[in-house]
């Protein structure tokens, strides 16, 4: 790791005159109602080592360095407060036990959860913390506010399918299991390591490294899980009565998350607004990757609920970050979130009709001076320039309209091509040096990016490129670029290949309980179709539990694998019949499932060949797959 560059000291510093670091009202609001905490939030690992601690963060009580955005600093400052907090008469948060925080709501037996954290453990700890300080009442429901597994993933912390089968309540937007699966399930294995660079879970907390991830302080690690909803919310608005408890609640579809809602509690006067609204720019499409989020539906949900439910309230709770109280607070937050998301969709569009490609309205687009010196509208997750790409793609696609960038070379060819113009690797590299020194550090990361896609070998270009990275990432206000600017930079200059953090992958809790039709799609994505297009095949599959056998047909052709409930009758090649417990063993991939088909745990009547000649031409996949080198 390098010191910060004289260019990083000076663009850090500019930023500490434009914004009024005296403004210590966040700070009083994230500290409010606190009632107690766990020492340095430690939290252990039910396999061992440890899921949470706030101890490596110990850094933070010092005075900025020249290596972190003070703006990001103040973030980091902020997110690492933790513990339980008194929101209001019934309503209780533990907040900085997790990426995102958990909310206590008492009803007249027990209590409902909001939002169970990530992982197993860090929701088992956040509730016997609250118990500690509240007695020991009983879940009676659980609501999950939206699709993304940091709201959901420690649910077995809280409650078991036992607990659901005698009376405790699963509550969750529509689409909600769908959306769940589409994203950890279908896009999972190019997500994954994308989100390694978003949150730099291999990143080691520090001021030359991790300091935050925006949204919260780190991922962690530990077990997760899922248990079904048991009750949808499928109107706009609904209305209901949880354990005594009013709640109306507000679908959001499309906004942070394809299946979302709000919630409000009008007996309490508070209103829950999950994730549709953070103290932070938030992204429009994740630097991780995920379908990309309607700015406009965002901004119009946000001015229905500002319309409609902010003057029924006297506090307002987030699934992130600290709340917000008074009418006049809550109101004026709300509308500056709303007009965030709306300027950044209509001034996009604008520039867009104007004919700016993506590229050029990043570079131009700038939030309003007002808004803009709003903590809550500061990139600590997003980012403007991210958001716009985002937005353009949401209306146009990847496409930017100028034909030279219909079929452009891929990566390793224009890279050869691009060095062999400027006159070989060493004379980039010697070229670049000189943009460093002047502090150029985009243009020598684009530069460099060529010569390390030609040459993966060059030494030189891979310790520039890391060390222009490195600046990048040192300047960047928004906690996901500087951790993928820093990750970059280690894997650049890494001899080795990357490897995975522990507690990256797909749950087998998850997978076990797939629905047999997302088991399916999800072998789909894994068949390799050059392969398999001489395959012509009619499968019955069967899966076999308590509950009985549930048999879909497949259909093999074309390289393409369709699938339906039923069976092909006397038309299958061949029936296989398997046992529910062992899916999320034969999920593996290719090499699991023969290894079942040996084992007998995949039991195949009529043609065995055929369904095996299908089950190898199935694709293993590589999560650690490259991405700053060919």
């Amino acid at each position: 790791m390098k010191p910060a560059h004289s260019s990083t000291l000076a663009a850090n510093a500019k930023l500490i005159d434009e914004l009024d670091f005296t403004d210590q009202r966040d700070f009083e609001a994230a500290r409010r109602g606190f009632i107690d905490t766990l020492p340095d939030a430690h939290i252990e690992a039910d396999s061992g080592g440890v899921s949470w601690s706030m101890k490596p963060y110990g850094f933070l009580a010092g005075k900025t360095p020249d290596t972190v955005n003070p703006s990001l600093w103040r973030m980091a400052k902020l997110n690492a407060i933790h513990g339980l907090f008194k929101v209001s008469d019934r309503v209780y948060q533990v907040r900085g036990f997790s990426l995102a925080n958990v909310t206590f709501v008492e009803g007249d037996s027990g209590v409902i959860i909001v939002d169970p954290l990530q992982f197993t453990e860090h929701a088992r700890a956040a509730l016997a913390l609250y118990r500690k300080h509240r007695g020991e009442r009983p879940v009676v429901a659980v609501i999950y506010t939206h699709s993304h597994r940091d709201h959901y993933g420690g649910v077995r912390g809280v409650i078991s399918p036992e607990d659901v089968k005698n009376g405790v309540e699963v509550i969750a937007p529509f689409g909600f299991t769908e959306e769940s699966f589409s994203e950890s399930i279908l896009a999972g294995v190019p997500m994954r390591r994308r989100a390694l660079f978003q949150f730099g879970w291999s990143l080691e907390p520090g001021e030359m490294a991790h300091v935050d991830s925006g949204l919260g302080k780190a991922v962690g690690r530990g077990g997760d899980g899922f248990i079904a909803p048991t009750t949808l919310i499928t109107q706009p608005v609904e209305r209901r009565k949880v354990d005594g408890v009013e709640i109306v609640f507000h679908l959001t579809p499309g906004t942070e998350a394809p299946a979302d809602m709000n919630m409000l509690y009008p007996g309490l006067r508070v209103l829950n607004l999950a994730e549709n609204a953070c103290q932070t720019m938030h992204n429009l499409c994740p630097i991780r990757g995920a379908k990309t989020r309607d700015a406009l539906a965002w901004a119009h949900y946000l001015n229905q609920a500002l319309d409609r439910f902010v003057p029924q309230v006297d506090a307002l709770v987030v699934q992130h970050h600290w709340p917000v109280w008074g009418q006049e607070n809550i109101r004026g937050y709300v509308a500056g979130q709303r007009d965030m998301y709306r300027y950044l969709h209509d001034q996009t569009l604008r520039l867009m009709s104007h004919g700016r490609t993506p590229k050029e309205i990043a570079d131009e687009l700038m939030m309003p001076s007002k808004l803009s010196r709003q903590w809550f509208a500061r990139g600590y997750y997003g980012a403007v320039a991210h958001n716009v790409n985002a937005v353009y793609a949401h209306y146009m696609g990847p496409y930017d309209g100028n034909p030279t960038h219909l079929n452009p070379l891929p990566p390793v060819q224009a890279g050869a091509k691009y060095v062999e113009y400027m006159g070989g690797a060493d004379a980039v590299v010697q070229k670049a040096r000189g943009d460093y020194e002047a502090g150029h550090f985009r243009w020598v990361v684009e530069a460099l990016n060529h010569v390390v896609f030609a040459d993966p070998g060059h030494r030189p270009a891979r310790e520039l490129a890391a060390d222009a990275m490195e600046q990048l990432g040192y300047q960047s206000e928004s906690a996901t670029w500087r951790n993928a600017y820093l990750l970059a930079a280690r894997e650049l200059r890494s001899s080795s290949k990357a490897s995975a953090p522990k507690g990256v992958g797909i749950s087998p809790d998850v997978v076990a309980i797939l629905p047999f039709g997302n088991f399916l799609e999800y072998l789909g994505i894994r068949l390799n179709g050059p392969k398999a297009q001489d395959i012509e095949a009619r499968f019955d599959w069967c899966l076999t539990d308590s509950a009985g056998v549930d048999s879909h047909r497949l259909m093999v052709s074309n390289g393409a694998l369709n699938h339906l409930p039923g069976t092909h009758g006397d038309q299958a090649h061949a029936v296989i019949d398997m046992d529910r417990d062992k899916l999320s063993t034969l999920s593996a991939g290719r090499e699991a499932l023969l290894a079942g088909l040996e084992a007998g745990d995949l039991r195949v009547k009529g043609d065995a060949a055929l369904f095996r000649q299908f089950i190898e031409a199935l694709d293993e996949f590589d999560p650690m797959f490259n991405v700053v080198e060919p």
